[in-house]
């Protein structure tokens, strides 16, 4: 018995240790098995960023330079 495509779950997002103290910066991030998803956390219906695994890699490698 095939039971079809299945819906995938929705991420589960995380808020930045970093952000503004006012709340008013943040960005939040979900981790994929593909890579990570990034959004605005003022509008979490918006528009996400996608980025590959090795992409997001890169991204934290530079900024802990």
């Amino acid at each position: 018995m095939s039971t079809g495509p299945q819906p995938e779950p929705e991420p589960v997002w995380f808020k930045s240790s970093y952000s503004g103290a006012n709340s008013t910066e943040c960005v939040e991030t979900a981790f994929l098995p593909a890579g990570v998803l990034v959004r605005d956390s003022k509008s979490s219906a918006g528009p996400r960023l996608a980025v590959s695994a090795e992409a997001w890699r890169r991204f934290v490698v530079a900024c802990v330079r």
